[in-house]
């Protein structure tokens, strides 16, 4: 069986890179918020498997609780028939149920503090990145786009006469694919 990293380890491994990335970085703030951007990437992913953990957690308590739930309806059952070998099997059925549901639900209550830590950590460090004061590539983008449209240039997605062409193309295109499928059926058919 395949072991996939604690999240809370893949935040603390996180987290000693960025000290290490950031003493190593010292002086150079455009690395260091870098360093974090892509920290912060990470953490993300991180704490999407920590939902996913968590959500596989509470669907394996709530099978469980099934299973407990049947074992005991059979160990009734078996008792109302007086079939003491049947009670005895249910019993010890219930049993490991029950404890193995009580093992999840502590397992379940760590892995919601696991991610409200997590959650903790991302907003700080997305705080960080926020102070670092650098422009995000989006803003940086975005100004050099409006430079090329006032330069005359066309962004290709608000470029709507373009679009309007390549729509009209594609359509004619579908027209010819299903008139050329529609001849073949005829002539398969016999009734050209």
């Amino acid at each position: 069986m395949a072991t996939r990293s604690s999240p809370l380890t893949v935040f603390d491994s996180l987290r000693a890179r960025l000290d290490r990335l950031f003493a190593e970085q010292g002086a150079n703030p455009r690395a260091r918020t870098l360093a974090l951007r892509e920290a912060l990437v990470e953490a993300k992913l991180g704490l999407e498997m920590m939902r996913e953990s968590l959500g596989a957690t509470e669907r394996e308590l709530v099978s469980e609780r099934k299973q407990l739930d049947d074992a005991e309806r059979r160990g009734r059952l078996a008792a109302q028939v007086l079939d003491v070998e049947t009670v005895s099997v249910a019993e010890r059925f219930a049993g490991r149920h029950r404890e193995r549901a009580a093992v999840l639900e502590r397992k379940l209550a760590v892995q919601r503090d696991e991610l409200t830590l997590g959650e903790r950590e991302l907003e700080e460090m997305a705080a960080q990145y926020r102070a670092s004061g650098l422009p995000d590539a989006d803003a940086s983008l975005r100004a050099a786009w409006r430079e090329i449209e006032a330069a005359g240039g066309t962004r290709p997605e608000t470029d709507l006469e373009s679009e309007l062409l390549r729509a009209q193309t594609e359509r004619r295109l579908m027209e010819e694919a299903v008139e050329a499928q529609l001849a073949h059926l005829k002539k398969k058919l016999g009734k050209q």
